[in-house]
This record gives C-alpha cells, structure tokens and sequence, in this order.
C-alpha cells in the first residue's frame, strides 16, 4: 500500500515575515502596544529602541496626527503634591482624552509648558529648573545647570532642529548690567553653552506667550528699548542667529490689552486684542497669518473675533480656535470662565478646563526612549 501522502495545504511551510517587514507594521502601533513589544524578545526591544525606527515610527504619526493639544492646570493633584496634572485633549474641541501627573517634584509655583516638539515636552519655572519629559514611555530628563551668570527676566524656548534631527533649548536671560544673553541646550550633548547676540539694536523681550517654532526658528515679540516700536525676534535653530520680522502694516498698538504670537498650520500667527471702554470693555481679537515666511507684505488678517467679555488668550490652536480666559470686573482670572472660539464660525464653547494653565500641541512618540542620562518611572 503505498503511503498517504499530506495535502498540499496541510504541508509545512516558512511562514516567518522578513524582519523589515515586521518593523514595519510595528512602526505603525500605537506606543502603548510598542512597550509591551519590547518585552518580547532582547533584539525586538533593541530594535524598536533604535534611532532609525524611532524616527520612522514618529514620520508615520506625523502623518496621521488627529490633532491632539495637552494643557497643564494651575493647581496640583493632590492638592498637597507640588506634582501638577496634565491632560490630553482634542484640539478642536477640548474634549478630554487622558490625564498624566507630572512625575518629578517640581516647584510649582510659576511652572509652565515652554513647548511640545513630537511628543517631547519642555516644562521650566522661576527657580530655573528645566526638564524633557516624554508621558508616553514614561521618561524624563533634567537638564544640566547653565552656564550663563545670574539669571533675570528669563526667557525659555524648545525647539526641533531638523536639519540634525536634534532637539535645542533656547534660554534667553539678562545680566545685572541689563545686557542679553543667550544659551543653548543641545539633546545629543546633553549640555548648554553660551550664543553671542547678533543683532546691533538693543530689544527687550516682552512675550506673554511661549515661543511659537515655525520654519524652523523661535519667535517671541520684542520692542527696542527706549521706545514703543513692536517687532518680532526670530531665533534661527540651525544658524542660532537671531533676525528682526515686522509687524502687519497698518498695525497700531493703540488701545491694545494683549499681542501674541502662534503656529498655525505651520505658519507664524499674531493675535491682538483691542479693549474699547466705549462698548462697555468689550474686546475684539484679530488674527493675523504670515502667509510667505520673512515677506512682511504676506501679512494677512485672517478672522476678527467681537467678545463681549474682557478676556486674555491662552493659546491659539493649530486647528483655528483661541482659548480665552475671561476675567472678573477686578481684571483677575480668579473665578474666571474658560471659553473656546472658533476663529471661522465664532462659535463658543464654555466650561472646558477648570484653571488656568499652559497649552501647546501634543502626540505620541518614542522620543528619548533611546536617550542617555534618562529617568524612568
């Protein structure tokens, strides 16, 4: 009887994917399934670990970003940690996605969001500690201490240089003779060092708002000291030289309660605020987009927005809307409401968060995973 021989489709077969391929679809998972990979194997974990598969992971988000923002309230969680809260939310809507408690002890007081860079995030406060944190692998850094002198009226700004696929700290300080300086914080050498001041004008740094990273450079507004001319203050990230951008022509400082700047879609944004007491203290924001990087005559107002409460603007999203902090008849944000305004349909929507707090964009990644001198939590 001659042997039965097995079908075809039952016959053993090599059904191992090449490993390429197997990166490949990992890049696409979300960072909370990538962890849990790690754990697989020693050379998954070293893979997924990688510069080259962090990067390809975080060019794949890029490409799908839903639009996320995360925003900091103003009183910690418990009340009686110095440990603040964090919470992820949709940028057009604010609706809440989930929360992270901020994981180093951290003085509180006068804590803020410099800014999100691919899913980093740069806190810093008035007693000059700096840290990079990543909520997503759970991860930080403390940066080093700076190498300037005495610290006063200091400026902070994070930022991606692309160019060297790198990430810089920008820290802009006064000496006690009133002289600028500046320092650098480079992620790769994990160390600051000092930039000389290039411009022959003497400008005061007067942002209200965290520096805003478009086309690769930090923008703060400014003005020359000893007069009342506006500018805005371009820090280059690859050149780290600074440059001088004007304002929109036609624009006048008179009877404005605030001036910001912002990225929006990838382009430099100003926002003002005019108070007249003629209407009852009513406010009116004009947004305002540079539509050709540098070319002062692409200036172009995009919205005005009528409010008829007095309010001071927290933030204005990639996606068009001003976060509005509406203040009590004593001009305090104590008590104060939280409203939302969408820049094209003036639609408004109250009661999002319930504190002041600092707010900038937001996304998974795996950046500094492969970092030294990192803390883990």
């Amino acid at each position: 009887m001659s042997q039965m021989r097995e079908p075809p489709i039952l016959r053993r077969r090599n059904t191992h994917l090449p490993y390429d391929i197997v990166l490949n679809i990992l890049a696409r998972l979300p960072v909370k399934s990538l962890m849990r990979f790690r754990c697989v194997s020693k050379s998954l974990d070293s893979s997924i670990k990688s510069h080259d598969f962090i990067n390809d992971h975080l060019n794949i988000n890029k490409n799908h970003d839903n639009g996320y923002v995360i925003h900091m309230g103003s009183n910690p969680s418990p009340p009686s940690s110095n440990r603040p809260v964090c919470t992820v939310a949709l940028d057009r809507s604010f609706d809440r996605i989930s929360e992270f408690v901020v994981p180093f002890d951290f003085p509180f007081e006068h804590a803020e969001i410099v800014g999100s860079c691919n899913g980093l995030l740069c806190f810093f406060n008035c007693y000059k500690f700096i840290y990079l944190w990543n909520p997503s692998i759970r991860k930080f850094k403390k940066l080093p201490h700076t190498c300037l002198g005495q610290l006063n009226n200091v400026r902070i700004g994070f930022a991606y240089h692309s160019e060297n696929n790198d990430y810089k700290v920008v820290r802009i300080s006064y000496s006690p003779l009133s002289i600028l300086e500046i320092e650098v914080y480079t992620l790769s050498l994990d160390s600051w060092r000092s930039v000389g001041f290039n411009l022959t004008i003497n400008v005061v740094v007067c942002s209200e708002l965290p520096a805003s990273l478009v086309n690769g450079a930090l923008h703060w507004m400014g003005r020359i000291k000893g007069e009342e001319t506006e500018l805005i203050m371009a820090f280059d990230v690859n050149s780290e030289k600074f440059a001088i951008l004007a304002l929109p022509d036609g624009f006048t400082n008179l009877n404005i309660f605030q001036r910001c700047l912002a990225s929006f879609k990838g382009k430099l944004a100003f926002i003002t605020c005019v108070c007249n007491e003629e209407f009852g203290f009513r406010c009116q924001y004009s947004v305002w987009v540079m539509k050709e990087y540098g070319v002062v005559e692409s200036w172009n107002k995009l919205s005005v927005i009528p409010f008829e409460r007095v309010a001071i603007c927290l933030a204005f999203t990639e996606y068009g809307s001003l976060l509005l902090c509406c203040l009590n008849k004593r001009f305090e944000s104590r008590g104060s409401r939280f409203v939302l305004v969408d820049t094209e349909t003036l639609h408004e929507k109250e009661d999002l968060i319930q504190h002041p707090s600092y707010v900038t964009t937001f996304m998974e990644s795996l950046i500094l995973l492969d970092g030294t001198n990192v803390a883990s939590y």
